[in-house]
């Protein structure tokens, strides 16, 4: 192996390690903080505690018991978040439409313990605060 590429091989690794801490870093801390409390907030099973916390979009589109239960089976199918690896940030201002004003959207590839998947956080702004606004979590595992 010639020593270009085996310092291309050896750079690469540092390379993705520093592009994931910058993408992390664009996460503003205080959507990370909420998004790093409803991740405790589920793994404790407080689920009303979760809705009466997030925003009146969520709150308009289902009822207390509806989003208690999708978080139940969620649980009960994946089990627990053993770790998160963050997949992408996107920062939004929209004028218009169901999610409209600031809003971030974070999506991190997660691994349960009975399966992988994507997990979406969608936060909006609201009187200043940020708070959850869609969640949503992909996985073969829910079929």
């Amino acid at each position: 192996m010639s020593k270009t590429v085996l310092l291309v091989l050896l750079v690469m690794p540092v390379l993705t390690m520093a592009c994931r801490q910058a993408e992390r870093s664009r996460v503003p801390s205080e959507v990370n903080e909420v998004i790093t409390n409803i991740g405790e907030q589920i793994a404790q099973e407080r689920y009303e505690q979760i809705y009466s916390e997030s925003s009146e979009l969520w709150k308009k589109d289902v009822t207390i018991e509806q989003s208690n239960e999708v978080f139940k089976t969620l649980r009960t199918k994946l089990g627990r978040v053993e770790t998160r690896s963050l997949n992408s940030a996107i920062r939004q201002e929209n004028s218009g439409g169901v999610l409209k004003g600031h809003v971030y959207i974070v999506s991190y590839e997660t691994h349960f313990e009975r399966g992988d998947g994507m997990e979406t956080f969608t936060l909006i702004e609201e009187n200043g605060r940020w708070l959850l606004a869609r969640y949503f979590v992909n996985s073969t595992a829910l079929k």
